[in-house]
């Protein structure tokens, strides 16, 4: 193009502006990219610094006036959008001895994995849970749902939303319930009783999100043990199961899928990349992570990364077996049928 053609272009390009209009040629490649291009980047949240800094917010405002004691886990590569990936919210949230974090709603669905202490109770449309370490807890969208504590140390837990996908969607609604505590209906476990054993009420249909709200650490490990003694490694994702729908089979959380992974002592893992992205978080043993071309990094009990959408990650288990809780958009993928994975 000569200059004269190409001078002629942006002049014409200007007049395009007044109009609200503009050149499709020109925005192409950025807005249908050859391959997935995230924004997000991997990144370690070590716990024992981003810990401290949690304890500290506990001295300065109390969960009732914060409503959430939350430290948002913001991506470097995301700065002041509140987002772990480019389609994830994740936060550490903080309840002291006494507190309550009151009653509210939103349309946004929402998982809680909680880390360290005892005491903790999550109550989810009249049915209270009582949190301990390792166990993974869901608040289905537009649910009731409040936190307090009865016990006696700090508890904390990882948050993980489908803030993003809401908030892109614009459909995202909140309410504050007329009391700070919803009034309990149901007996703690009721949900796992009904829904958890390979059994439903006769009378129940399908749900789009799982009826069960509370999955039991213990119950997820003597899985992961026993098939470790007895089932074949997977060479990509060593042993992982996911959380389930029980009256479906699908993914626990529709919008969310949380999986637990343990990597045999001395395993490594062949390089693979999806297009979702990932949050992993070490529960037990040490984890040796690798994205792309960087080396390894190590991440210990409680510590956080970020894994971007298409980003060829390899895992390796370090000080005997490895367990990681990790949370995804790979639903939303499967669903709207752009889940892609490369076996590399």
């Amino acid at each position: 193009m000569t200059t004269a053609a190409a001078n002629k272009l942006d002049d014409y390009y200007e007049t395009l502006k007044p109009l609200n209009l503009a050149p499709l040629w020109v925005r192409l490649k950025g807005l249908v990219p050859s391959e997935p291009m995230p924004k997000a980047i991997p990144f370690r949240w070590a716990w024992s610094p981003t810990r401290d800094a949690l304890i500290t917010s506990g001295s300065l405002i109390s969960a009732k006036e914060a409503e959430r004691r939350v430290l948002v886990l913001e991506n470097p590569g995301l700065a002041g959008q509140s987002k772990i990936t480019d389609t994830l919210y994740a936060g550490l949230q903080l309840i002291l001895p006494g507190e309550l974090a009151p009653a509210h709603r939103h349309t946004q669905s929402a998982l809680r994995f909680c880390l360290e202490g005892e005491g903790a109770v999550t109550s989810v449309d009249g049915e209270r849970t009582t949190m301990h370490r390792g166990d993974f807890i869901i608040t289905p969208f537009w649910t009731w749902h409040d936190h307090k504590h009865e016990g006696d140390e700090p508890v904390i837990w990882l948050d993980g939303l489908d803030v993003p996908l809401v908030t892109a969607l614009c459909a995202g609604f909140r309410e504050e319930h007329t009391d700070e505590d919803q009034e309990i209906t149901r007996p703690e476990g009721d949900a796992l009783a009904r829904y958890g054993n390979n059994l439903l009420p006769l009378d129940h249909s399908v749900s789009r999100t799982s009826p069960v709200f509370s999955y039991p650490y213990g119950r997820t490990r003597e899985s992961l043990d026993s098939l470790a003694r007895t089932g074949a490694v997977d060479p990509h994702h060593g042993i992982t199961l996911r959380y389930i729908n029980p009256t479906n089979g699908d993914w626990a959380i529709p919008t969310i899928g949380a999986m637990m992974r343990l990597i045999p002592a001395g395993f490594e893992t062949r390089p693979y990349r999806a297009t979702n992205s990932e949050v992993v978080v070490v529960l037990e043993g040490g984890l040796d992570v690798a994205v792309g071309q960087d080396p390894y990094v190590r991440l210990s009990r409680n510590d956080i990364m970020s894994i971007p959408g298409w980003s060829r990650v390899r895992y390796r288990a370090v000080d005997g077996d490895a367990i990681a809780f990790c949370f995804s958009d790979r639903p939303v993928h499967e669903k709207l049928g752009l889940f892609r994975e490369d076996r590399g």
